[in-house]
């Protein structure tokens, strides 16, 4: 197989802003604040009889936080050492976000394949009265005829 040379360029991520995020959808980038952030209390499951765990497992950390730009907001799962980034105030960078839903409302999450940086503090004010996450969303399926 005879290489073109052109494999593996990498593209320049696209920006988007936090009004144009819709549900089900991949890959964004963008650059928000932190507005809040609140710790969720894990549920902790019981082990079953007679299962083979032997090591306790780890409770994973998790946080709702409210973050956004200058054209809404919406809530951000973050997990584990995510939890550190993002802190109230913070202005952080996330590459390749994703939106999960959640009891019909969008929530946006970056998995192990994503990114978040810390940058240096955004000039915008995030605009809270356009959160994303208070719209609820039924999910409608189409029959063709």
């Amino acid at each position: 197989m005879a290489s073109t040379g052109t494999a593996t360029a990498k593209r320049k991520p696209v920006f988007v802003k936090v009004e144009q995020l819709k549900p089900g959808t991949t890959g964004h980038t963008l650059t928000v604040k932190v507005v809040d952030s609140n710790p969720v209390v894990p549920t902790t499951r019981k082990a079953r009889p007679g299962s083979s765990m032997s090591r306790p497992s780890q409770p994973s950390r998790i946080a709702e936080c409210l973050i956004g730009d200058e054209t809404g907001c919406i809530l951000f799962t973050a997990r584990n050492d995510q939890v550190d980034l993002m802190k109230p105030g913070e202005t952080v960078i996330l590459r390749n976000s994703r939106i999960d839903m959640f009891k019909g409302t969008m929530r946006l999450g970056v998995d192990k394949w994503g990114r978040i940086e810390a940058t240096e503090p955004a000039s915008f004010t995030v605009k809270e009265d356009n959160n994303l996450s208070l719209v609820e969303y039924e999910l409608i399926n189409v029959n063709d005829q």
